[in-house]
């Protein structure tokens, strides 16, 4: 035997152990601080053999003693407890266990010890009633630095009392992200226990999304987005998994580096005439302007002569003389960059015109061919008729019936809905791919599955701006149907369905802001027809997080992204509300109009850098409402003749367009039934009429390359 080489002596005092350790195992107690030196080893081994014989109490009994102690304290709380019914589960756990934890800590040091438990079972008789188990074995199984006390913590993470906190400056966190980059948002929450984190998004979780940009949660409970975009900006929420309540809020901020484009990028002007240079920034914040003529800062410059306009966004140099030659350079700058561009300005003796080219013309696709127009002017440069050979020009097949294109500048495509014949009896959406290239075209079309383009009845991208250039995703439509089709811009291919059949919503048309990447869609209920409120879908989560108030009608969103315009040609309203850089959704003014509006299109402001105005024109009356967005200030353009019948008009609903010119374009147009009006969107007013040209409302802005 394991004794038989000890001292005799020795081994004759630890024969009189031996029993005492195998006691020993039962009580839960240790005797190794009073024993001889000699007899610890043995004693030691002993005991784990002891242990393995009579060790009863296995996991689930500990729990059920464990539950008959929460039992008993309960039954204590009860008797003392004012009626308190709706109670916290978890309060009233840490309560009757920091109760606990001070009846047993009978010399109030903070420690729980063998001798402690021992007293309590003496006293409370609990030695007969706890089955396998005993007291003792919370030393066993929840003594976690093994140094024979339990502390408060001890007995918290024993008895799974989850102890959560956040301190009060920490429950709105501000995060600010350039995009492109990175991002990590860290979870302030902690506490004994904590469960896993749960992000949210616009009250959608994340945790179980399989995100692209948003995969990576981490051990701490961090949220990862891989590369920021301007859709990621907005509120996050974080909280311990059971314990919503205690959460905390993230803001993330997105900057973005002024992108720029300069107009003209060379002009020629003779002595004793005007001229102009205008800058357009885009940035998030928004990019302050300065300007330099040949490297040195025109603000030392400035006269009667020579002036800034529109926050410095344009330079007007009137009665130019032959010293105002010079490169011009717009410097654009914010908190994430810089970004400038030259205009160069040549004061010389019988300046020519530029060559007219394709470029800044309004081209109108009728009946009787396509009339190209120069709206300065309001002059016809070319009339091509239906019979002529366009030279240069390609022939592209397509299905029949063509009612709709789009170019995607993303992807150098255009997107094609045709109809198959009027009754929309076989509707198709076909692609040309490369689209600006020289190489012979023709169309691909789209690759369904299970037939999931079968019954398109419109489509939807969105247009790219200057600082977001790439657009990926974009949605087709199906007639009668409650849902949005998403599709992979790149490979042409249907990627998921997001159902609207919650909130009764056949969707009619969309818009899109980059600001927090919300689409809005207006929305009508199925065969009825009725309007309903628009509702808003996450680009993020693919989520419908809800209705836009109770705002309703056809969306339009402003280049920016930051006006968003909803028509309700049904209740005769425009409501305008306000798209922070902080992805907020504010409301702004509404405006009542009999108008019966049919198209709307945006203008920059000529006053005011950053800021637009919105024209509309109307499907019954021959005026042209124009709304300043930044103000609300209203004017109108009037007697613009009547247009066409809405039934004479059978491709959509739109039976007076109006379509606006590029960034730096001044001129309108939009048709009447036999005419063409220019409008001069700087000066709010009608500039010209082109006649003989019946029913003109298919219209299309070039501008210059």
């Amino acid at each position: 035997m394991f004794v038989s080489h000890v001292n005799p002596s020795i081994r004759d005092s630890f024969w009189r152990v031996i029993h005492s350790a195998s006691s020993d195992v039962k009580k839960g107690i240790d005797l190794r601080g009073i024993l001889p030196f000699e007899c610890i080893g043995m004693y030691e081994q002993t005991k784990q053999l002891a242990t393995l014989i009579w060790d009863k109490c296995k996991l689930i009994e500990y729990s059920k003693l464990k539950n008959m102690l929460l039992d008993l304290q309960n039954q204590k709380y009860i008797r003392q407890r004012n009626n308190k019914e709706n109670e916290d589960k978890m309060s009233l756990k840490k309560m009757l266990v920091d109760n606990m934890f001070k009846y047993f800590d009978s010399n109030d040091d903070g420690y729980v010890d063998s001798n402690e438990l021992a007293q309590v079972i003496k006293q409370d008789r609990l030695g007969k009633d706890l089955s396998q188990c005993s007291l003792f074995d919370l030393l066993k199984y929840d003594d976690y630095n093994s140094d024979k006390h339990l502390t408060q913590e001890e007995f918290y993470r024993a008895f799974q009392v989850i102890q959560l906190k956040l301190a009060e400056g920490q429950k709105v966190s501000i995060t600010s992200a350039t995009a492109g980059q990175s991002a990590v948002l860290t979870c302030s929450i902690q506490g004994i226990l904590r469960p896993p984190i749960i992000w949210k998004r616009n009250n959608i979780i994340l945790n179980h999304l399989d995100l692209e940009d948003i995969s990576d949660f981490g051990d701490d409970g961090s949220l990862y987005i891989t590369k920021v975009t301007t859709t990621h900006m907005g509120n996050y929420s974080c909280y311990a998994d059971g314990f919503e309540k205690l959460h905390q809020t993230h803001i993330l901020q997105v900057i973005v580096p002024p992108v720029i484009r300069v107009y003209p990028q060379s002009q020629a002007r003779e002595p004793g005439v005007t001229a102009s240079l205008r800058c357009h920034a885009e940035g998030i914040p928004n990019p302050s302007i300065s300007w330099l003529k040949n490297g040195v800062d025109i603000m030392t410059k400035l006269s009667k002569q020579l002036t800034l306009q529109a926050n410095r966004s344009g330079v007007h140099i009137s009665n130019v003389r032959y010293e105002d030659t010079g490169a011009y350079t717009c410097i654009a700058k914010n908190d994430a960059g810089v970004d400038e561009d030259i205009s160069s300005l040549f004061v010389e003796d019988s300046a020519r015109k530029t060559r007219l080219g394709v470029g800044n013309m309004f081209y109108i696709f009728y009946e009787d061919g396509i009339k190209v127009i120069q709206p300065t002017e309001c002059e016809i440069q070319r009339h091509i008729k239906p019979s002529e050979k366009i030279l240069g020009n390609q022939i592209v097949a397509t299905d029949p019936v063509p009612v709709k294109l789009h170019y995607d500048k993303s992807h150098d495509q255009v997107w094609l809905l045709s109809w198959g014949d009027d009754e929309k009896s076989s509707p198709t959406l076909q692609v040309i791919n490369q689209a600006s290239e020289s190489a012979a075209h023709h169309t691909v079309h789209t690759q369904p599955v299970g037939k999931q383009f079968d019954r398109v009845d419109d489509f939807f991208i969105p247009s790219t701006t200057l600082i977001i250039n790439h657009i990926r995703f974009g949605f087709i439509l199906h007639k009668g149907e409650p849902a949005l089709h998403k599709i992979d811009l790149e490979t042409m291919t249907y990627v998921k369905t997001i159902s609207l059949k919650d909130y009764n919503c056949v969707p009619q048309s969309l818009a899109y802001t980059h600001l927090g990447g919300y689409y809005f869609v207006h929305c009508s209920a199925g065969i009825r027809g009725a309007t309903e409120p628009q509702i808003i879908v996450d680009s993020v989560t693919d989520s419908v997080i809800g209705y836009n108030g109770d705002i309703s009608g056809i969306p339009y969103i402003s280049p920016d992204g930051h006006y968003l315009v909803s028509i309700d040609g049904q209740r005769g309203l425009m409501r305008v509300q306000y798209i922070t850089i902080q992805g907020e959704i504010r409301e702004s003014f509404e405006i009542r109009t009999n108008l019966h509006i049919s198209d709307a299109t945006f203008q920059p402001s000529f006053t005011e850098a950053n800021r637009y105005n919105i024209f509309a024109s109307s499907s019954v009356q021959t005026n042209v409402l124009v709304v300043e967005l930044s103000t609300g200030k209203v004017k109108m353009v009037k007697n613009l003749k009547e247009p066409m019948k809405t039934e004479e008009w059978p491709w959509n609903s739109k039976n007076r367009v109006i379509v606006a010119s590029d960034l730096f374009g001044q001129y309108l147009m939009t048709p009447s039934k036999e005419s063409l009006f220019i409008l001069d969107g700087r000066l709010s007013k009608l500039n010209c009429e082109i006649t003989e040209v019946e029913k003109g409302n298919t219209i299309i802005w070039v501008g210059e390359a």
